[in-house]
């Protein structure tokens, strides 16, 4: 039996895309796009100087189909263009959400590598992943909140965390519908 004809598994969705180098720049610059592109669906909520977003699904998913390490790459690259000026954070978040967008990093990193370990083919293993990827959203997010805003831990959660639960639990259970989906969709 040769190499070639050893079917190779893909560990994440976009894998299945020919190419390799170029392939993965777009992924990549794409990724930070669509984060972007997700801020700016940004309903300001009241009590909170955190809106809600889009841009957690972005992140899970894009984490979930790109894999460790183009996730990663993704989401340094939205937060280093975000930090350059390109207004495509989230508008009415201000220095309050930036440890959130730092969270977006680890949240995708960690997402994408369980991805790559078949996190994300199952409804029950994607709810897990994402909910995994949204905690680790709020454990980044929710210090940087409590500094930037002079917050003690229980005002910090009652306007950094509890508004957002609902939003992000139908966010999760929308990748877990969407992400096996796709799988069955590309007959793996």
């Amino acid at each position: 039996m040769t190499d070639a004809s050893i079917a190779v598994r893909p560990a994440v969705l976009s894998d299945l895309i020919p190419g390799k180098l170029v392939r993965d720049i777009a992924l990549v610059v794409g990724a930070a796009g669509l984060t972007g592109l997700a801020a700016q669906v940004s309903i300001p909520l009241p009590g909170t100087p955190v809106p809600f977003t889009l841009q957690t699904f972005a992140v899970l998913l894009t984490g979930a189909a790109l894999g460790l390490p183009r996730a990663f790459l993704g989401m340094a690259l939205y937060l280093a263009i975000g930090q350059l000026g390109v207004p495509w954070f989230a508008p009415s978040g201000g220095n309050a959400t930036l440890g959130y967008v730092v969270g977006f990093i680890l949240a995708a990193s960690v997402v994408g590598a369980l991805a790559s370990r078949g996190g994300d083919r199952t409804p029950l293993r994607t709810i897990a992943t994402m909910a995994l990827g949204t905690l680790l959203i709020y454990a980044i997010g929710l210090p940087w909140l409590m500094v930037a805003k002079g917050l003690d831990l229980p005002a910090a959660l009652s306007a950094g965390v509890v508004p957002f639960l609902v939003g992000d639990g139908l966010k999760v259970l929308a990748a877990a519908g969407l992400l096996p989906a796709a799988w069955k969709l590309a007959g793996r």
